[in-house]
């Protein structure tokens, strides 16, 4: 369950706003990441840790 509902979603600058194939990210979570698919932004989202999500973008550069 969700403390707080994430409202300040953010997406990569390399994201292009054409085809909406992106994920979106909001840290206003508590002490977790929230992470959506942008064409489905009522859809599920998927919670990390920050840690965790710091090691996921670091394994994605």
């Amino acid at each position: 369950m969700w403390a707080q509902v994430p409202t300040d979603w953010r997406k990569s600058s390399y994201s292009g706003d054409d085809d909406g194939n992106c994920v979106e990210v909001s840290p206003e979570c508590g002490a977790g990441v929230a992470i959506r698919d942008s064409k489905r932004p009522g859809g599920p989202r998927l919670r990390v840790g920050v840690r965790a999500f710091g090691v996921f973008v670091d394994a994605q550069r």
